[in-house]
């Protein structure tokens, strides 16, 4: 007979953690542990490393219960620490955390075998989610997939140019005041219509309202600091 798989959820909020184990209830018949904090979760793993280790770690990005004596400070601290042990465990990250930048940062960085949105994630998509880890798959909700495909694009799309007009719009209200600043390839200056057509394009591309929306857009996708 197979053992159950072992399952540890890591949420600083009760709800949530109940909310996870009505949902795993039903998708199977799992060994189930769960914990509030980073520090304990990790000296869990590293307690049953060899005699009853964990299949699966749900985790959360960010925990507000850290105090000084605080040693992983959150998911990604948690994720940091298991690869750097070498431990054999599959990581979902269960978070609120929708940020396009933040979820490429994760992906790009941790690479957790699953990435999943505390909104939309359902007993069926968490269901699929475990699946997919336990079949040694990757798991991103359509949300996250739909966020990094756009990340992709706009960088492809991103060249010297529209880089120095994004990081210089915001100190220049006027858009006037950037003839004489944004240099082309050759080191020449860009003219006005020039400049006044490329953040018409790169409004167009990032789906904003107008420059000031098109700022927030370009730093919520990593483009600009």
């Amino acid at each position: 007979m197979a053992s159950k798989k072992r399952i540890l959820i890591v949420d600083d909020h009760e709800l949530v953690i109940l909310g996870i184990l009505f949902s795993l209830k039903k998708i199977g018949n799992f060994d189930i542990v769960t914990t509030t904090t980073c520090d304990a979760a990790f000296a869990l793993i590293l307690k049953h490393k060899k005699d009853r280790p964990f299949d699966i770690i749900l985790t959360d990005l960010s925990f507000e219960n850290t105090t000084k004596v605080t040693l992983l400070d959150g998911g990604e601290a948690l994720i940091k620490a298991i690869k750097n042990h070498n431990i054999d465990v599959k990581i979902g990250v269960i978070t609120g955390h929708v940020e396009t930048n933040r979820i490429y940062n994760v992906i790009q960085n941790l690479n957790p075998d699953a990435y999943l949105i505390k909104s939309k994630c359902g007993v069926t998509e968490l269901g699929f989610a475990i699946e997919k880890m336990l079949a040694n798959d990757f798991y991103y909700s359509h949300e996250v997939h739909q966020r990094i495909m756009r990340r992709t694009i706009v960088q492809i799309k991103m060249d010297a140019i529209a880089i120095q007009i994004l990081k210089a719009l915001p100190k220049h209200p006027k858009i006037s005041n950037l003839e004489g600043i944004i240099l082309k390839n050759d080191g020449t200056f860009l003219k006005l219509r020039s400049i006044e057509n490329k953040l018409s394009n790169l409004r167009a591309d990032l789906d904003a309202n107008n420059n000031t929306d098109l700022i927030l857009k370009a730093k919520e996708l990593g483009v600009i600091d």
